[in-house]
């Protein structure tokens, strides 16, 4: 681990739960969420690193497509299934193990059934990684196995779902 590892996530983060299937690769996941909407955040460490000792591109990957399609759902004002048609990153510089780092939305538009999102992922030295997101808000409910649509990292968060 770098001089400047962290063991614990910055103040207003909480970690989310296991059991939301392929999000649980990034565990320990955290949120915060505020007037400002909703960031994420993970403190590196070794299930999130290649064989150089930093934060692989996939977890990079992972953690910007769970950041933006929260965007775009929180834009909408409703929790939906929104599968990413697109996600595109240019990566900037190296997240090392024991670093935080973090996402900022940088913008969001949404189209009737589409979803467009932007972001950057940081660590106290600056970008790591910049991205841009497509999301189908489907209009139909065949799109989950179940047909169910689980709440996942935006639970709690919109009006629909507070517990009455």
């Amino acid at each position: 681990m770098s001089d400047d590892a962290m063991t614990t996530a910055p103040a207003g983060y909480e970690s989310l739960p296991l059991g939301y299937g392929f999000t649980d690769n990034l565990k320990p996941l955290y949120r915060k969420a505020d007037g400002e909407g909703v960031e994420f955040g993970i403190i590196v460490g070794p299930q999130h690193s290649n064989t150089m000792g930093i934060c692989h591109g996939g977890a990079l990957m992972t953690l910007a497509d769970i950041a933006a399609a929260s965007w775009a759902n929180m834009a909408r004002g409703k929790i939906a299934g929104a599968p990413t048609i697109n996600l595109s990153m240019d990566f900037i510089s190296a997240a090392k193990q024991g670093q935080w780092i973090e996402t900022r939305q940088e913008g969001v538009e949404l189209k009737r059934l589409f979803g467009f999102a932007r972001g950057v992922i940081r660590n106290e030295r600056g970008v790591v990684a910049r991205f841009n997101a497509t999301f189908y808000f489907p209009d139909h409910p065949g799109m989950s196995q179940d047909g169910l649509v689980k709440p996942v990292t935006l639970q709690g968060l919109l009006e629909d779902d507070k517990p009455a």
